[in-house]
């Protein structure tokens, strides 16, 4: 249970997935691994896991926690937006400023 502000974990791993107990992971070996990847903080390793697993035949199990663990590490798409936002104010700043300077 999460307390004092905090959220609990979305992976199966951290208790987020109703009915399995703290550090669990149903599944075969290679999904606990690439879970346990993501929590070690090797986000890219553990992608690269989800994507072998999913590109063999996998168990319908398996290939749930696969995709849970893809959509778990996936880049929100508002960022692309915020960063694209930042991009167009800098360059609007350097473009007053070599105006004003020049």
């Amino acid at each position: 249970m999460a307390k004092g502000g905090q959220t609990e974990s979305g992976g199966p791993s951290g208790s987020g997935a109703p009915g399995l107990a703290p550090g669990s992971v149903p599944g075969s070996d290679d999904v606990r691994a690439a879970w346990a990847r993501k929590d070690a903080g090797d986000v890219a390793g553990a992608r690269k896991d989800a994507e072998r697993i999913l590109a063999g035949s996998p168990s319908p199990e398996d290939r749930e926690r696969a995709e849970d663990l893809l959509r778990a590490t996936a880049t929100p798409r508002a960022l692309y937006g915020y960063a694209l936002l930042g991009a167009v104010i800098l360059g609007v700043l350097l473009g007053l400023a070599l105006t004003r300077y020049s």
